[in-house]
C-alpha cells in the first residue's frame, strides 16, 4: 500500500471542473502553492507486465485483482463512460492516451431510456478487462455525474491503474503492434493470454431475441455481435422495429424489411456460424437491404468471399478521417477495431465504399448492384462525431425504395465546390491595439498566417500596431511584403485597404480585438 500525496484548490469556484489527483514526486513543489491544500489517499501498488517482459509500476483506483488481456489504446479526449461499456473492448486492457481521466465523474449507470436501455452507457456493464491512465482525478465535477470513476470501477470489479506512462506505452504499441499483457497485484499471479483466440462475439451477444420500438412500421433484424445501445436508438428513431437476435440466429428463416449486422469484439473469422448465415442471405434472391457496422463490415466481407487480417495497432479514437471513394467526401469518424478487410480480396460485384485517409485501410464496402453496404467506423458515435449518422438514413431509404434502389442512390450527392477565387494579395490584421502599460506579446498567429500565404505564392500586407512583435522576429521582418505599424481600427484599416487594394482580408487576432472592427 502506498500513500499518494494529492492537491486541490481551496477556492470553490476553481474546484468546479478542476483537474486533480496527480502523483507528486517533489512535495515541496506543492507546498509553494498558496491556493492549494494537501491531502493523501492510500493506493494499492500493482504492475503492468507486457509479454516482452516490460514492467511498469502503477497505483490502483479500481478493483484490486489481477487480469490479463490485449493492450490497446484510445486517443479520444472524452467519452470514457461510453468507451468502457463498448462491447467491442471485451477482453482488452484499455489505455486512454488523454493524460487526465476521471475529472467529470460518471453518470447514473442504472438510469434507463424510453427503450429500456442504459441511458448514458453503450451496454449493461463495463466491458474492458482493465483500464490504464496516466493521472486519475479523485475530484470530479459535472452536472450529470453521480459517482466517481473509481467507485464505478470498484462496483463492477474492474481493475485500473494510474501512474502509468501512457505515452511510452502507446509508442510501444504503435511501433511493435498490439501487445498482450496483464495487470498484476502482489500475491495474485495470472498468466498472459490472448482473448482473440476466443469467440468473443458469442460472449457478448444476446441469448434471446429482444424487440425495441415495437409497432414501428419497418422491421429490422439486428444481429447482435456486441451491439452498442445508440445503434438501437438511432434505428428506432427512424421508424424501425428492431428485432435483436443472437449472433448464430438462422437468418433465412426470418421475415424482415432490412438486415443489420452490428459491431463486436475479437477476430471475425471465429464467428463461422454467422459468416455462413450471412453468406446464405447474400447469395439468395432476397431483395432486402443489408447494412453492417464495424464487425458487421468484416462479417459481410468474409461472407462475400473477401479476407480479413489483424491490424498492427488497430484504430481506436474519435478523430479518424474517412473518405468516400466514390464522391471524395471526407468525414471524421469514431472507430474501435483491431481487424480489417483486404480490399484487394473483394470478389467481383463488390467494391470499396470508404477508405481511411491516414493508413489507407478499408472502411466499408458495397455491392455494385444489390442493396448491401457496410461501414468499418461507428456512425452512431457515442462518443465521437456524428458526421456519418446519415448512413442510418441511407439504410432506411434503401428499405423504403425497394428493389430498384442502389447503394449510391441513397448516399449524399457529391457537394458542389465553387471555383477558387483568384487572389494575389492579402491584408493580414495582426494583434490588436496596445494600451499604455500593456505588455506586448509576439504575434505568433500573424507570423503563421504570413507563412501560410507565402506557401500559396500570395503577396502579404501586415497591419500590426505591435512593433516589437515584428522587430523581434527576423524572419517575420522579411516575410511580409508590406508592414503598417498602425492601430487596428475601422478608420486605419479602411485607409490601408484603399492604399494596397488587397483581394482579401485575414484576421489573425480574435476575441475583443475583432469586435473593435465591427461597424
Amino acid at each position: 500500500m502506498t500513500t499518494i500525496l494529492l492537491a486541490h484548490s481551496v477556492v470553490k469556484s476553481l474546484r468546479q471542473g478542476c483537474i486533480v489527483g496527480r502523483r507528486v514526486g517533489n512535495t515541496s513543489g506543492w507546498l509553494r502553492l498558496q491556493t492549494a491544500k494537501l491531502f493523501s489517499v492510500k493506493a494499492q501498488t500493482a504492475h503492468l507486465v507486457l509479454e516482452d517482459g516490460t514492467r511498469m509500476k502503477g497505483f490502483s483506483f479500481g478493483h484490486d485483482t489481477s487480469v490479463a488481456g490485449e493492450l490497446v489504446f484510445n486517443t479520444g479526449l472524452v467519452g470514457y463512460p461510453e468507451a468502457l461499456t463498448d462491447p467491442s473492448y471485451r477482453g482488452q486492457i484499455l489505455t486512454l492516451t488523454y493524460p487526465i481521466v476521471g475529472n467529470y465523474g460518471v453518470p447514473n449507470s442504472q438510469e434507463l431510456d424510453e427503450l429500456g436501455l442504459r441511458k448514458h452507457l453503450e451496454s449493461e456493464r463495463i466491458q474492458v478487462s482493465g483500464l490504464l491512465v496516466q493521472d486519475y482525478s479523485y475530484e470530479y465535477s459535472h452536472w450529470n455525474s453521480v459517482k466517481s470513476l473509481r467507485q464505478w470501477l470498484q462496483e463492477e470489479k474492474v481493475p485500473a491503474l494510474f501512474g502509468i506512462d501512457t505515452r511510452m506505452l502507446t509508442k510501444i504499441i504503435r511501433d511493435k503492434g498490439t501487445a498482450l499483457g496483464k495487470i498484476e497485484f502482489d500475491g495474485q499471479p495470472v498468466e498472459i493470454s490472448d482473448p482473440n483466440q476466443r469467440n468473443l462475439v458469442a460472449e457478448v451477444s444476446t441469448k434471446e431475441t429482444k424487440i425495441f420500438g415495437k409497432g414501428n412500421p419497418i422491421k429490422v433484424v439486428a444481429v447482435d455481435c456486441g451491439i452498442k445501445h445508440n445503434i438501437i436508438r438511432l434505428l428506432v428513431k427512424r421508424g424501425a422495429e428492431v428485432h435483436l437476435v443472437p449472433w448464430d440466429q438462422d437468418l433465412m428463416s426470418l421475415d424482415y424489411d432490412g438486415l443489420f449486422i452490428s459491431n463486436g469484439p475479437g477476430d471475425p473469422s471465429l464467428a463461422n456460424t454467422l459468416i455462413n448465415n450471412v453468406r446464405k442471405v447474400l447469395e439468395s434472391d432476397r431483395p432486402q437491404p443489408v447494412f453492417g457496422i464495424c464487425m458487421g463490415n468484416q462479417i459481410t466481407a468474409l461472407a462475400a468471399g473477401a479476407q480479413s487480417y489483424k491490424l498492427p495497432m488497430g484504430n481506436r479514437g474519435q478523430n479518424q478521417p474517412v473518405l468516400n471513394v466514390r464522391t471524395g467526401q471526407a468525414f471524421i469518424t469514431a472507430q474501435n477495431h483491431g481487424y480489417g478487410i483486404d480490399s484487394h480480396s473483394l470478389p467481383p460485384g463488390w467494391s470499396p465504399l470508404f477508405v481511411n485517409a491516414n493508413d489507407g485501410t478499408n472502411e466499408g464496402i458495397m455491392h455494385n448492384t444489390k442493396p448491401f453496404f457496410t461501414a468499418q467506423f461507428h456512425p452512431e458515435a457515442k462518443g465521437g462525431p456524428t458526421d456519418t449518422e446519415f448512413l442510418f438514413d441511407s439504410f432506411i431509404s434503401l428499405i423504403k425504395k425497394g428493389q430498384d434502389a442502389t447503394v449510391m442512390s441513397v448516399m449524399p450527392a457529391k457537394p458542389y465546390i465553387p471555383p477558387r477565387a483568384k487572389v494575389s494579395k492579402v491584408l493580414i490584421l495582426g494583434s490588436g491595439g496596445l494600451s499604455i502599460g500593456q505588455a506586448g506579446e509576439f504575434d505568433y498567429s500573424g507570423s503563421q498566417a504570413i507563412k501560410a500565404m507565402k506557401e500559396e505564392n500570395l503577396k502579404t500586407v501586415l497591419m500590426n500596431p505591435n512593433i516589437a512583435s515584428v522587430q523581434t522576429n527576423e524572419v517575420g521582418i522579411k516575410q511580409a511584403d508590406s508592414v503598417y505599424f498602425l492601430p487596428v481600427t475601422p478608420q486605419f484599416v479602411t485607409e490601408v485597404i484603399r492604399a494596397e487594394r488587397p483581394d482579401g482580408i485575414l484576421l489573425s487576432m480574435g476575441g475583443a480585438d475583432c469586435t473593435q472592427l465591427r461597424s
